[in-house]
């Protein structure tokens, strides 16, 4: 009976499937995420081929495809029009139908045509990688059943469904869900582990959430991206060049006023702004839902729940009904009153498109001085540290 040209013992078929689904890990966070979505790097051509040219083998994507999904994620983020959001379509649909969401999509020319641009389209991708998608998937079977024999299927299989379950189905889903966050972008995204090792380092969601547009996945000293490790040892070969990380905040404890430096470096990092506005009021919260429970009894235990959640987002994603009690609260407690306006009032200063630099400086500084004068300890400390940013 034919054994294939590779004999190994079982764990050694356990570790080459491994070695292979991780190859194709690599290349979908560093090619098709970081190098063709958000152009984060620049690959060399002979690596850029070799990524888009395994991902033909192992998933037939189409990078078209897969950048303009993921683009139109990005700027459609957890509303109907978003291919995969938890929040709209319910987790176990995006876990369980991950890759038939992405299909769906993938037929959709306006998502194409509109979030598509700067993909390859050379002879090669027109011809074989986008017109027979399919073709390089039976290509790996043969290649597998060559290599290692009937167990080669296994093997295969292994591969068909890695991308699918871990890319489709655990980043759009669980990385909307679970975890935790060092940021406070707009949307639910969350870091579902500080290890970025299984996936290529797409477990760190929220903060490729909060820095779009960055190569480098991690943020915090404990976590761990093993992609931006790949994608450093590239550049150390002259085969990659990073074009953008994630801004580092710089401290200016002389500094006792805002101005435009200030203003930039809050903008240019304004999701862990909001990340420390939420930590360093988290005891002021506490203390007043337990007041609350004593003034208000009829809100419920639920209600006050929801009511940590509500303290950190905007009014307008809330139901009216949740609206009436969210007003009733804020009647109620004098201090969360000032604190959820001061948020609101925060992220309002760089929303204001219209505004001068100049004017958006003073905004700020008449912010501090709210926030100073406010009678809430917390706060008076966060502003005193909002104007060290430099």
């Amino acid at each position: 009976m034919f054994s294939g040209l590779i004999v190994l013992p079982w764990w050694g078929y356990v570790l080459i499937t491994l070695a292979l689904t991780h190859v194709t890990i690599a290349s979908v966070t560093i090619y098709l995420h970081r190098h063709q979505a958000h152009l984060a790097l620049d690959l060399h051509p002979v690596v850029s081929h070799f990524f888009r040219f395994w991902l033909w083998l192992t998933t037939g994507t189409v990078t078209k495809e897969w950048a303009a999904i993921h683009r139109k994620h990005h700027a459609k983020c957890e509303t109907a029009e978003d291919p995969h959001s938890p929040q709209v379509l319910g987790i176990k649909k995006v876990l369980l139908e991950g890759a038939e969401l992405y299909r769906k999509e993938a037929k959709n020319r306006e998502t194409l045509e509109k979030y598509g641009r700067g993909t390859p389209d050379d002879w090669l991708e027109r011809n074989l990688y986008a017109k027979h998608s399919m073709l390089g998937i039976l290509l790996m079977l043969g290649i597998d059943v060559l290599l290692f024999g009937p167990i080669g299927i296994t093997v295969w299989a292994v591969q068909m469904i890695w991308i699918p379950v871990t890319a489709a189905g655990i980043i759009n889903g669980a990385g909307h869900y679970w975890g935790y966050r060092n940021f406070q972008p707009a949307d639910s995204s969350t870091n579902i582990v500080p290890w970025g090792i299984l996936i290529g380092g797409e477990e760190l969601h929220n903060n490729h959430h909060a820095h779009i547009g960055s190569a480098k996945l991690s943020s915090k000293w404990y976590e761990f991206d093993i992609g931006w490790l790949y994608i450093r040892s590239l550049a150390a070969l002259g085969l990659a060049k990073i074009r953008r990380v994630a801004p580092k905040v710089r401290l200016d404890t002389a500094k006792t006023a805002c101005d435009l430096a200030t203003l930039h470096a809050v903008m240019a990092n304004r999701y862990e702004v909001m990340a420390k506005y939420a930590k360093s009021l988290k005891k002021t919260y506490r203390e007043e839902i337990a007041e609350l429970r004593l003034r208000m009894p009829g809100l419920g235990k639920v209600d006050l729940k929801r009511l940590k959640h509500w303290l950190h987002v905007d009014l307008n994603v809330l139901s009216e009904q949740d609206k009436l009690k969210f007003g009733l609260v804020m009647q109620t407690s004098h201090r969360l009153n000032i604190a959820y306006t001061l948020r609101q009032d925060l992220i309002a200063i760089w929303q204001r498109s219209t505004a001068t630099k100049e004017q958006m400086v003073k905004d700020l500084e008449a912010w501090c001085h709210r926030a100073e004068t406010s009678g809430i300890e917390a706060l008076q400390k966060f502003s005193t540290n909002l104007r060290y940013y430099a």
